[in-house]
This record gives structure tokens, C-alpha cells and sequence, in this order.
């Protein structure tokens, strides 16, 4: 019977230790695969993450250049109403130039003519006619 006990105890203790091998086999299959499944879904969120980067630069880009065209229409209105309105200046400033100068022409019509009257007075003799209460004579 000792021999026999032996055997037996030999051959549990083998069967325990295959047992054992052979949770340990499964636990390592199901840790590998977990690692896996991990590492399939770390990079198919980081894909995803990259195609939203990817699209966001695209419209950010897109919005960046209608914001740039927006401007540059902004700036040409800019300049177009500054010619408008230098254009406008410089009609008034025509303007008042001629005003200027039509009135110059009246004063020196004016002096013109005092002149002459003064001068027909002189040689006439006579005095001039009240052209002014102001004036006494």
C-alpha cells in the first residue's frame, strides 16, 4: 500500500500541477486578450480624435479665410468711401474757392469803381451824394 499511496499522490500532485498549468494557460490567454481589446479601442479612439483634429483645422482654416476675405471687402469699401470723400472735399473746397474768388471780383470791381467816381469828382468838383447815414457831409 505505500507504493501505491505513493503513485497516487504522485500522480494528483501531477494532475493539480496540469490543472494549475492549465488555469494559468487561460488566465494568460485572457489577459492577452484584454490587453488586445484595450489596445484595438485605445486606437480607435485615437484615429477618431485625429480624424475631429483633422476637421477642425480644415474648417477653422476655412472659416480663417472667409474671414480674410470679409476683410479685405472691408478694406476696399474703406478706401472707395475715402476717395467718396475726398472727392466730396475737394468739390467743396472748388467751391468755396470760386465763392472766394467771385467775391474778390466784386471788391475790386467795387474799388474800381470808387476809384472812378472819386476821380470823376475831382474833376468835376462836386462832392459826393450821401451814400450812407453813417456819413456826415
Amino acid at each position: 500500500m505505500g507504493e501505491e499511496t505513493k503513485t497516487v499522490n504522485k500522480q494528483d500532485d501531477r494532475d493539480a500541477v496540469l490543472a494549475k498549468l492549465e488555469i494559468e494557460k487561460k488566465l494568460s490567454l485572457i489577459k492577452a486578450w484584454e490587453e488586445n481589446e484595450k489596445t484595438k479601442a485605445q486606437n480607435k479612439a485615437h484615429k477618431k480624435l485625429s480624424d475631429i483634429d483633422a476637421w477642425e483645422n480644415t474648417k477653422r482654416a476655412a472659416v480663417e479665410a472667409q474671414l480674410k476675405q470679409i476683410e479685405e471687402k472691408f478694406e476696399k469699401k474703406k478706401a472707395e468711401y475715402a476717395e467718396k470723400v475726398k472727392n466730396k472735399e475737394a468739390l467743396v473746397h472748388k467751391a468755396a474757392e470760386e465763392k472766394r474768388a467771385m467775391i474778390e471780383e466784386d471788391r475790386s470791381k467795387e474799388f474800381l469803381k470808387a476809384e472812378q467816381m472819386a476821380a470823376k469828382y475831382l474833376n468835376s468838383g462836386s462832392k459826393p451824394e450821401k451814400s450812407c447815414a453813417c456819413f456826415s457831409c
